[in-house]
């Protein structure tokens, strides 16, 4: 059953704590990570909360800064059972379903700043003609997006090369084109220059230009 003629889709966001978040980022931002972080699951969720077929955002937290910024965005909050990402995953799952049960169910990675509501939509049009579906990451090894139809069970398989693991467990790989604001995940300066280049959300666009002002320990920006 497609998404819209049920209640539309629930997406779980994970998000880590502050103190882990974006390591890889640490030689670019410094001090800035944490606040860059917070900046990039905002302007992810408040795109997704854009698209006409996302009902809602559960978001999975633990660390309550962001907590805080992410409901303030209008994502609804839950905390982490800390017992790792698929296990979050399906915490929100829990959730998103107790809210929604006719509704269907996807998972969506915090670290999209480019995401574009229209391509994220059309991913979940696709992504609805399957029990379960996902997308794969730029650089197709990871994965942004994993959803099921209402009823399906949910089980997601992130981390590390979950492209190949989706792909085991009998998921279909979405393929489509113009929609790489939905598969530009950010983990290094690399991928944050590429999403700039797409054009990011306000947040993360504020905080790359304080960077670029503030270059951590006074030396030359890497942004």
């Amino acid at each position: 059953m497609p998404a819209s003629e049920s209640s539309g889709w629930t997406l779980v966001v994970p998000v880590k704590t502050l103190v882990a978040a974006k390591t890889r980022l640490s030689e670019a931002a410094g001090p800035h990570r944490a606040a860059l972080a917070v900046a990039i699951a905002c302007d992810t969720v408040e795109a997704a909360l854009s698209c006409p077929i996302v009902t809602r955002i559960v978001v999975v937290t633990g660390d309550p800064v962001a907590a805080e910024a992410l409901g303030g965005v209008g994502a609804h909050v839950v905390g982490d059972p800390e017992a790792g990402l698929n296990a979050a995953l399906r915490h929100g799952a829990q959730e998103a379903v107790r809210l929604a049960p006719g509704g269907a169910v996807g998972a969506l990675q915090a670290d999209l700043p480019a995401l574009r509501p229209a391509e994220l939509a059309l991913v979940l049009a696709a992504a609805a003609e399957f029990d379960q579906a996902f997308l794969p990451d730029a650089a197709d090894v990871g994965t942004t997006f994993y959803g099921v139809r209402p009823g399906v069970p949910f089980t997601p398989g992130f981390g590390g090369e979950s492209r190949d693991r989706h792909l085991r467990r009998g998921a279909k790989e979405i393929c489509l084109e113009g929609i790489d604001s939905v598969r530009r995940d950010v983990d290094t300066p690399d991928d944050l220059r590429a999403a700039l280049a797409l054009g990011v959300g306000p947040r993360t666009l504020a905080m790359a230009e304080k960077i670029r002002r503030e270059p951590p320990d006074g030396g030359a920006p890497s942004m």
